[in-house]
């Protein structure tokens, strides 16, 4: 073939077409900390959630709502789901004050359900505010909504020293009776199931593995609540 043919020739759209570049993938952690095994070492989020947060014992109404409600919006999903959104949630919940999410109108839920960044499920969104004024009920009567849910663990975190990931339980007597009593009180998505994750993640029980770097101090917090 002469170099007048190759020129004239055309080119194929698949030689024409841009490359794709496929993303690196996100680095893991590597700082050498022994971590529980659920935790995704390559989402910075998900580590510092791991490692400050999950499983401090937890008092504050504000946050215990907030976490009330996410828990109940993971049915179905990951964690890894709405710890990504988490930010977008509490711009969509006013800072999940309760006494403004229970004035919530139905206007209101309609456009929570526009809101891309939010799980977009009708009836979850309907419960953060049925539940929103349950939880205020229960203050009334409480004082406190931490009163109302440590009662249930005599006041300090359960510590039973798991040692392997298979030995976590995804649900126990107290998350049942805990559940039992919610559903009554009018609370919606607050089976047993999402309550003793509800539960792991405000500290009411320590599941932090013995292998993880977290166990101990942790652990230390749940003793000095107890002493208190």
């Amino acid at each position: 073939m002469s170099p007048a043919a190759k020129k004239s020739r055309p080119k194929s759209s698949a030689a024409s077409a841009p490359r794709r570049v496929k993303p690196p993938a996100p680095e893991p952690v590597a700082d050498g900390k022994a971590r529980c095994g659920w935790v995704k070492l390559t989402n910075p989020l998900y580590v510092h959630y791991h490692d400050t947060e999950w499983g401090v014992p937890e008092h504050d109404d504000r946050a215990l709502y907030e976490k009330l409600i996410l828990d109940g919006h993971q049915a179905g999903l990951s964690w890894e789901t709405i710890l990504n959104k988490r930010e977008n949630y509490r711009r969509a919940f006013d800072g999940f004050v309760v006494e403004r999410v229970a004035r919530y109108t139905p206007a209101k839920v309609e456009r929570l359900l526009l809101d891309a960044g939010l799980v977009r499920n009708r009836q979850k969104m309907n419960a953060a505010v049925t539940n929103a004024r349950a939880f205020l009920e229960v203050q009334e009567e409480f004082g406190t909504f931490d009163r109302f849910l440590w009662r249930f663990v005599d006041g300090a975190p359960l510590q039973p020293r798991l040692e392997r990931m298979n030995q976590i339980q995804p649900r126990t007597a107290v998350s049942d009776a805990l559940s039992k009593e919610l559903l009554q009180r009018g609370f919606k998505f607050v089976g047993s199931t999402i309550i003793y994750a509800y539960m792991q993640a405000i500290g009411m029980v320590n599941d932090h593995l013995t292998t993880c770097f977290r166990h101990g101090p942790v652990h230390k917090l749940g003793s000095k609540r107890g002493r208190a």
